[in-house]
C-alpha cells in the first residue's frame, strides 16, 4: 500500500473540505483527528476517496511519504504549539509543518524558529474562502522558505481557487509573512462588511424594505462593486425563516462576533503608526454591537435625532441609492489603501520583500474580499511597484474624485439623522487628511512643548532642526 501524499491533523469543517479537495486533485491523504469518532466517520462517509484514517499521531506519520506535509488546522494559540510538540519527535529532517488556521503571525514566527532548530520546514499558511472555498478552492497566502514553497508548490496550486487560469496561491515571504498578510485580509474583510451594514442601515432608516434591498445590492454585483460579500448580502435579504416566515435578517440579533484578526490588525497598525480608521472603525463597531444591554438602556437617556426617521425632502429613493453607493465605492478604496500600506510597512521592516500586485492577484478568487476591482489593484502595482498609497493610482484618484461628492453627503445626512457611519465617516476623514497640505499639528507640537519640552520643526528652517521655547507664557493660578 502507497504512502500518502499529504497529511491533515484536525478535522472541523474547514479540515474536512480541505481534505476532500486536496484528495479530488488527485493525492492520497492521510487524516487525524484528537476525536477517534469524528476522524472515522468522516472517512466512513466517503469510502470511494483516497483518504485514510489513522488513530495514532505515530500511525498518522508513517502512513507520509517523504518529505512528509503535515497541515495542521486547530484552533488558533496553544492547540497548535501542542500539535507541533508532538508532532516533532516523531518526524524526520526536512519534513514539513504546515500551520492553515488563522494564526497570530508573531506566533508563526515563532514556531518557525522552533521548528528549524529541530531541523523541520515551517509553513505558517493563511488560507481564506471559508467552508465552501476549502472544498471548491480558497485563497493561499503561504509563508515560508522559498525552497519549501517549492515543495507544496503543486498541491497547493491545484487546490487554490483559479481566475482566469491563474490560481490565487503564491510565495508570500519567509517567516510569518503569510499569516500576516491573512490578518490584514481578515482586517479589509471587517472593513467591507462593516461599509456594507452602514449602507444597509442608511437604507432601511429611509424606509427601503429587505425585497428592495436585495434588488440594489444585486444590481451593485453586476458592477463595479461586484464582490462576494455584496453577493451574499442580496441574497440574505432574500431569505425567509422557515419558522416564522418573516426575513431572517430581521430575527437575527444585533450582536456580532469577531474571532481576534481585526484586532490583531489595529494592534499591529498602532504598533507601526499606520491609520487604519476604516477597519478601526468596523472593530469599534463590532465591540458597540456586542454591548447590547448597555446600548438598550443607554437610549432610554441619551438623546439625538431619531435613526428611526429618514429625511427623504431632499433627496428620492433612487438618488440616495447611487449616493450610497458611491460612498461605499469610496470608502471601500480607503480601506484596501489603508491594509496595503500596513502591509507595506512591515513588510519593508521584516524584509519580507512583498509584492503587492501578487498579494492583490490571489485575493480575486476564494477568498471573502473577492471582489471585482482587485484586478483594478493588482494593474496599480504591476504599473508603478513603488505606489507609496493605493489612492494615488490614477484609477483609483479618479474614482474618489467622481464619488466624493455623494460620499460627503452621505455623511453628512447620516450624522444629521443620528445613524452612526464609523467606517464611512473615518474613511473620508482619512481622505481629507491625507490630501492637506497642512493639518493643525502646528498647534499639537506647541502644546507638547509647552507641556513637556518636546521641541517641534520650524517651516523658515530647515528640516532635521529641532526648537523649544523657553518662555511659554506662565499659567494663571
Amino acid at each position: 500500500m502507497s504512502n500518502s501524499d499529504f497529511g491533515l491533523i484536525g478535522l472541523a469543517v474547514m479540515g474536512q473540505n480541505l481534505v476532500l479537495n486536496v484528495e479530488s486533485r488527485g493525492f492520497k491523504v492521510s487524516v487525524y483527528n484528537r476525536t477517534t469518532e469524528t476522524m472515522e466517520k468522516f472517512v466512513s462517509d466517503h469510502p470511494d476517496k483516497q483518504i485514510v484514517g489513522l488513530k495514532t499521531l505515530e500511525e498518522f506519520v508513517q502512513s507520509l511519504a517523504k518529505p512528509r506535509k503535515v497541515m495542521i488546522m486547530v484552533k488558533a494559540g496553544g492547540p497548535v504549539d501542542k500539535v507541533i510538540e508532538s508532532l516533532i519527535p516523531l518526524l524526520d529532517d526536512d519534513d514539513i509543518i504546515i500551520d492553515g488556521g488563522n494564526s497570530l503571525y508573531t506566533d508563526t514566527e515563532r514556531r518557525d524558529a522552533w521548528c528549524s532548530k529541530e531541523n523541520l520546514r515551517f509553513i505558517g499558511a493563511g488560507v481564506s474562502g471559508g467552508e465552501e472555498g476549502a472544498r471548491k478552492g480558497p485563497s493561499i497566502m503561504p509563508g515560508g522558505p522559498p525552497s519549501t514553497w517549492e515543495v507544496m508548490k503543486p498541491i497547493f496550486e491545484s487546490i487554490a481557487a483559479k481566475v482566469d487560469g491563474v490560481p490565487c496561491v503564491t510565495h508570500i515571504g519567509p517567516g510569518g509573512a503569510g499569516h500576516f498578510v491573512k490578518m490584514v485580509h481578515n482586517g479589509i474583510e471587517y472593513g467591507d462588511m462593516q461599509l456594507i451594514c452602514e449602507a444597509y442601515n442608511i437604507f432601511k432608516a429611509a424606509g427601503f424594505s429587505n425585497e428592495e434591498l436585495a434588488d440594489i445590492f444585486a444590481d451593485w454585483n453586476a458592477g463595479d462593486l461586484e464582490s462576494f460579500l455584496i453577493e451574499i448580502t442580496a441574497n440574505i435579504f432574500k431569505q425567509k425563516d422557515p419558522e416564522t416566515g418573516k426575513d431572517i435578517v430581521d430575527l437575527i440579533v444585533d450582536k456580532a462576533g469577531q474571532k481576534g484578526t481585526g484586532r490583531w490588525t489595529m494592534m499591529a497598525a498602532v504598533e507601526q503608526a499606520v491609520p487604519l480608521s476604516c477597519i478601526g472603525g468596523s472593530v469599534e463597531a463590532r465591540i458597540l454591537s456586542s454591548m447590547r444591554d448597555q446600548r438598550i438602556a443607554a437610549s432610554k437617556i441619551l438623546t439625538g435625532p431619531s435613526n428611526a426617521q429618514f429625511d427623504l425632502d431632499s433627496v428620492s429613493k433612487e438618488k440616495l441609492v447611487g449616493m450610497v453607493r458611491d460612498a461605499l465605492y469610496a470608502s471601500k478604496i480607503v480601506s484596501y489603501a489603508q491594509g496595503l500600506d500596513l502591509i507595506t510597512k512591515v513588510g519593508a521592516d521584516k524584509k519580507w520583500g512583498l509584492d503587492l500586485g501578487a498579494i492583490a492577484r490571489i485575493w480575486r478568487g476564494g477568498c471573502i474580499i473577492r471582489a471585482r476591482f482587485l484586478n483594478r489593484i493588482t494593474e496599480a502595482y504591476e504599473a508603478d511597484p513603488g505606489l507609496t498609497n493605493l489612492m494615488l493610482a490614477p484609477f483609483f484618484t479618479d474614482i474618489l474624485t467622481q464619488t466624493q461628492a455623494n460620499w460627503r453627503e452621505v455623511v453628512a445626512l447620516a450624522v444629521r439623522s443620528g445613524i452612526p457611519t464609523p467606517s464611512f465617516s473615518g474613511s473620508l476623514a482619512y481622505y481629507d487628511s491625507y490630501r492637506s497640505e497642512r493639518l493643525p499639528a502646528n498647534l499639537l507640537q506647541a502644546q507638547r512643548d509647552f507641556f513637556g519640552a518636546h521641541t517641534y520643526e520650524r517651516l523658515d528652517k530647515p528640516e532635521g532642526e529641532f526648537f523649544h521655547t523657553e518662555d511659554w507664557p506662565e499659567l494663571i493660578d
